[in-house]
């Protein structure tokens, strides 16, 4: 038997949302697909400030699902008040993962700082900025990224805090951009394209 997985139905009411899913899973099964009662949840989105039911139980048959406060879909940390800080910190956590996985590369003394560079431009940040430009980022945001990505920086450099060496002579030394700029660049290039 194949099962279903990632399956998002999204409705802007509750009205008959017991129905629609009842549907799905009749429509899930005649393909010969099983959907999951003890692994399927549900997340409330509320963007408007509309007040909605309160208490309305979501059922697959007669079992109720439960409900999530955030959950992760296509690598993206979705919350369910349209905030993203669990989205920024899984970023931060993803991008912190790539470069201890890569510490050979990174922290090795004979490699030239610029390839050092290069690799975590091409390796390190691209995992950090996954779906930044369709952020709705705050300074918060931005800072918490600024200060993740000067960190792995002077990780790769062998510098601390207590060195006193600014964050722009480190970016300057790895020749690395700063990250906000980048996210703005990226807001811009798909604002283009849209």
């Amino acid at each position: 038997m194949l099962f279903a997985d990632d399956i998002v139905l999204i409705d802007e009411s509750h009205a008959g949302v017991n129905e629609r899913l009842e549907v799905w899973r009749e429509a899930l099964e005649s393909k010969g697909f099983k959907l999951s009662r003890t692994k399927t949840e549900y997340l409330e989105c509320k963007f408007s400030a509309e007040p909605g039911k309160v208490g309305v139980d979501v059922r697959l048959e007669s079992q109720v699902i439960p409900s999530r406060s955030s959950f992760k879909y296509l690598g993206s940390v979705i919350q369910g008040g349209g905030e993203i800080d669990e989205d920024v910190t899984h970023r931060i956590g993803v991008g912190w993962m790539k470069c201890r996985l890569a510490f050979g590369v990174l922290c090795d003394k004979r490699v030239q700082s610029i390839l050092k560079g290069k690799f975590y431009k091409a390796v390190v940040r691209p995992t950090m900025m996954y779906k930044v430009e369709c952020w709705p980022v705050k300074n918060s945001h931005i800072q918490k990224m600024k200060v993740a990505e000067m960190g792995m920086l002077r990780w790769m450099c062998r510098h601390t805090r207590i060195d006193k060496i600014r964050n722009k002579d480190i970016q300057e030394k790895v020749c690395v951009a700063p990250i906000d700029d980048k996210m703005g660049e990226a807001r811009l290039r798909w604002f283009g394209d849209v």
